[in-house]
């Protein structure tokens, strides 16, 4: 199967300097990374002096601020914040629906996930990608350097379709996984035989942060389809014969709807980012539209 998108769309130059002033910024980072432009999750030693706290046994007293001690006569220790580096976890649907009909939703899924490794590797974070249909693979693990976004777009523009979808099998398998805390971005349209609650589930598991960038399309809501029809499955090659009538429609409408409201309110309850992507627009001038200030906190 020819891929989603050739490997000289990524590395196009307009592609590139679109990206090149997005930047993510994380609310915080747990400890024991690198060194890199994240703040750090937890104060003590670093660079950038932020508070002050009351001294407690056991404390270095080489960050005893004596200055203040003069002044006040008590003792209080000077936290700094360190700046650290942010693993980005890239999880693209990668089922067969993904790689359907002429604009497939992989397409959208592989340009996102390009500029997001662009952004991340570029300001010295690390990153991984993990493709997701009937389970997770790990294609490559986190890694971190602006010299290694052309491994990353190769190996994006060689992604192909891996079976079915099961979200939930795939993310129960990611939260069995011993990665340092981080970021992990689902780039898919959620659609699961098993149904959103059990992706929604599956997402809480997490211990990382998450964003959602979720596919869409304005036919995902009206099909455009009338009179008698027979729907295949796209990928387990199932039929069923249905009559579509203006009250089916709007049943389904309903339920589309539902299923919309149902990840909104999850991922608002949870603290999650929440990205809509329309599929058949470009992608990087909607991504830029959730960076405020070219920034996107997550």
């Amino acid at each position: 199967m020819e891929p989603a998108v050739r490997l000289a769309e990524l590395t196009d130059p307009a592609f590139v300097a679109s990206v090149r002033q997005l930047r993510l910024v994380a609310r915080s980072v747990p400890a024991g990374g690198r060194f890199a432009d994240q703040r750090s999750a937890e104060k003590g030693s670093g660079l950038e002096f932020i508070d002050h706290r009351g001294y407690a046994p056991g404390d270095d007293l080489r960050k005893v601020d004596w200055n203040l001690y003069k002044r006040l006569g008590k003792v209080f220790v000077r936290q700094f914040e360190e700046p650290l580096d942010l693993p980005v976890y890239l999880v693209p649907d990668t089922s067969m629906s993904s790689f359907q009909g002429d604009n497939p939703r992989a397409r959208a899924a592989v340009f996102a996930a390009a500029a997001l490794a662009s952004m991340a590797l570029g300001q010295h974070d690390q990153v991984a990608v993990m493709p997701l249909a009937e389970d997770l693979e790990i294609a490559l693990r986190p890694t971190s350097g602006s010299g290694k976004l052309m491994q990353v777009l190769r190996l994006l523009s060689e992604l192909q379709p891996a079976g079915g979808t099961d979200l939930r099998t795939g993310l129960a398998r990611l939260s069995q996984q011993r990665l340092r805390r981080g970021l992990v971005v689902l780039i898919s349209d959620l659609f699961d035989p098993a149904g959103a609650e059990a992706v929604t589930e599956a997402l809480a598991g997490l211990r990382h942060r998450v964003l959602i960038v979720q596919l869409a399309r304005s036919t995902d809501r009206e099909p455009g389809l009338s009179g008698e029809a027979r729907l295949v499955d796209c990928e387990g090659g199932g039929t069923a014969e249905v009559a579509i009538t203006p009250a089916l429609l709007g049943r389904y409408r309903d339920a589309y709807d539902r299923f919309q409201e149902h990840i909104a309110s999850f991922a608002s309850g949870r603290g999650m980012g929440l990205v809509r992507l329309d599929a058949d627009q470009p992608v990087v001038p909607q991504l830029a539209a959730h960076f405020q200030g070219g920034r996107l906190v997550v």
